[in-house]
């Protein structure tokens, strides 16, 4: 179905009712997780859909930053300070 014109205009007016939240994200961000979703779904087994889960989890979380200016501004914004590396999880500090 994404392979044709047709399809992806499909998929595109079906996110909405699917996912509301799709309507924070920009045109760009919104093709790419549609066709990221599509990909998933053809790839997923029918015991394996955390993979699906995940995918729709982190899209919406981008799509909860571009809802919020503050917080979209404090993402983009460069902090100008490089803490440098992060130690592993239990390693002395």
């Amino acid at each position: 179905m994404m392979r044709t014109p047709e399809g992806l205009t499909l998929v595109l007016d079906v996110l909405p009712a699917t996912f509301p939240w799709v309507r924070c994200l920009t045109a760009h961000d919104v093709r790419e997780f549609s066709v990221e979703l599509v990909e998933s779904l053809r790839a997923a087994t029918d015991l394996d859909n955390a993979a699906v889960a995940q995918l729709i989890t982190e899209w919406k979380h981008t799509a909860e930053i571009h809802a919020d200016p503050e917080l979209r501004a404090a993402l983009l914004t460069d902090a100008g300070e490089d803490f440098g590396p992060v130690p592993e999880p239990g390693a002395a500090a």
